[in-house]
């Protein structure tokens, strides 16, 4: 049988061009999708190629093109980040203290490539944990344990000094350095409580003294008075005799009053109120006082 006059049906150069164009519809959406990266807001983004390596420009917060395959966007938060860190270093006084350190960082914007060129994506863990150990280390050593307490706040000063320039070597910013907890060992810590119960007891035993002072100075005070008084009544009675029986009655009538207020019942002789103030002579009243010595 001869084959050479057969034919094949038409339509294989219709297959080849829709086969065409799904390819190239497939490569176009693939390279819409592709060529568009966002950078939001806060962070900023440099881009790798695979021909030239990392580029130098640094791309803001926005929609930016790139060339699919070619071009692949790296992007890092720019914004202020806080880190906590502890650190148990010796103090000048060979007092072991255990610090507790918050630091707010941020990469510099501008040293994004040299940042991912030197350091990588996770920058933070390569630098800060071994930086802000060795600075507390340092500045711990340079005070004792109880200026520790006493100038916190030029320790916190000088820590965040000497972090600050040892991290723009490694093109990172500082905000903020603060000391968030300060811990000394427990011998340390049982002499700072024995120190203050002294002072307690010294304190304590003062107010005592000053108390008794004050007792002295009152009895003084109050045997002045008396003896005052005394001398008062002692020339009332030698000036006037009537003065005993004046007091006589004003007794009498509270005795009076405090009976007739009571809820008990007591039965005393009408002619005497205790004081026996019948018996008194009422000459002695009218007896004109004596008349001084010539």
């Amino acid at each position: 049988m001869n084959y050479n006059n057969v034919r094949v049906p038409g339509g294989g150069g219709a297959a080849w061009a829709l086969t065409k164009a799904v390819v190239l519809g497939g490569a176009g959406l693939y390279g819409a999708l592709n060529s568009l990266y966002n950078v939001e807001g806060g962070h900023r983004a440099i881009v790798f190629n695979r021909i030239v390596g990392v580029k130098d420009k640094v791309y803001p917060e926005g929609t930016h093109l790139m060339i699919p395959w070619f071009d692949r966007p790296v992007i890092y938060d720019v914004r202020a980040r806080p880190h906590l860190v502890e650190s148990t270093s010796g103090s000048r006084d060979l007092q072991m203290v255990k610090i507790g350190l918050r630091v707010l960082t941020r990469p510099m914007p501008d040293q994004l490539p040299t940042i991912y060129r030197t350091l990588g994506e996770n920058y933070n863990e390569r630098v800060l944990p071994s930086i802000i150990h060795e600075t507390l280390k340092a500045v711990v050593a340079q005070y004792n344990a109880s200026q520790l307490i006493t100038q916190r706040e030029a320790v916190s000063r000088e820590i965040r000094r000497i972090l600050t320039e040892r991290a723009a070597n490694f093109n990172i910013a500082l905000d903020d350095v603060s000391i968030t907890s300060l811990t000394f060992g427990r011998e340390f810590t049982a002499a700072i409580e024995a120190k203050q119960v002294a002072a307690q007891e010294a304190e304590r035993a003062k107010f005592v003294v000053e108390k008794a002072e004050q007792d002295k100075r009152s009895a003084i005070i109050r045997a002045q008075g008396e003896a005052t008084s005394a001398q008062l009544i002692g020339e009332a009675i030698s000036n006037n005799p009537a003065f005993i029986t004046l007091r006589k009655i004003e007794a009498s009538r509270e005795i009076a009053h405090t009976i007739s207020n009571s809820a008990n019942r007591v039965f005393l002789n009408s002619d005497s109120l205790l004081l026996n103030l019948q018996d008194m002579s009422l000459e002695d009243v009218n007896m004109p006082p004596p008349s001084p010595k010539k």
